[in-house]
């Protein structure tokens, strides 16, 4: 089992506790409810991914250890959300590294499969993004990458970092693990100084 699998499962857990902890204020809060919405954070971009480059099965399907993440999620939510609340910036860590490390991932394997680069970008920032913007959208939330924050463009700038890097002949972990750190730094400063992407009308 590679590290980056094993990062790879916790970053799933990781958007599977915000995407439960997402219908904390919603009027429906079942348990139904909380699971879809984790399920649909974990798993929406990469299912949008693979559906988009026709890769099948999808990832989710064919390996059960991405499920079994998704419900421990649920089930640590469920037991700890008091606790889990509290500590809104540690999730936001494990929201900014899991966004970083699915970036890569799905811009690697839009890679593999072949196409543009301009399009694995794409399917990068789509496999990152997309699963908290469906979450959003279903508990009537603003879609993050419609806030002021700093969010889907630090994404976009690691792929393309990751692509550079690659296209120079940087070794396979040292792009990943460079273009990741681009988009924590990004994403950690952006916040820390309320850095925003500047408005397209004004």
């Amino acid at each position: 089992m590679s590290i980056q699998y094993i990062l790879e499962i916790i970053g799933t857990f990781a958007f599977a506790i915000s995407g439960a902890l997402a219908v904390k204020d919603q009027k429906h809060q079942d348990w139904f409810g909380a699971s879809f919405t984790a399920f649909i954070s974990s798993i929406g971009g990469g299912t949008l991914r693979d559906i988009l480059l026709d890769s099948y099965p999808l990832v989710w399907i064919s390996d059960i250890t991405i499920i079994y993440a998704i419900m421990a999620g649920i089930l640590v939510t469920f037991i700890f959300y008091k606790f889990l609340l509290k500590l809104r910036k540690t999730l936001f860590l494990f929201d900014t590294f899991g966004i970083a490390l699915f970036t890569i991932v799905g811009t690697e394997k839009a890679l593999h499969l072949g196409v543009r680069p301009e399009i694995a970008v794409i399917m990068g920032v789509f496999t990152a993004t997309m699963g908290g913007v469906i979450r959003d959208v279903m508990t009537n939330e603003i879609p993050i990458i419609y806030r002021k924050e700093v969010y889907a463009t630090a994404c976009f700038a690691g792929a393309c970092s990751y692509l550079l890097l690659d296209s120079v002949g940087a070794g396979r972990n040292v792009a990943f693990i460079s273009a990741s750190l681009v988009i924590i730094a990004i994403r950690i400063l952006a916040v820390r100084y309320h850095w925003s992407v500047p408005r397209f009308f004004r």
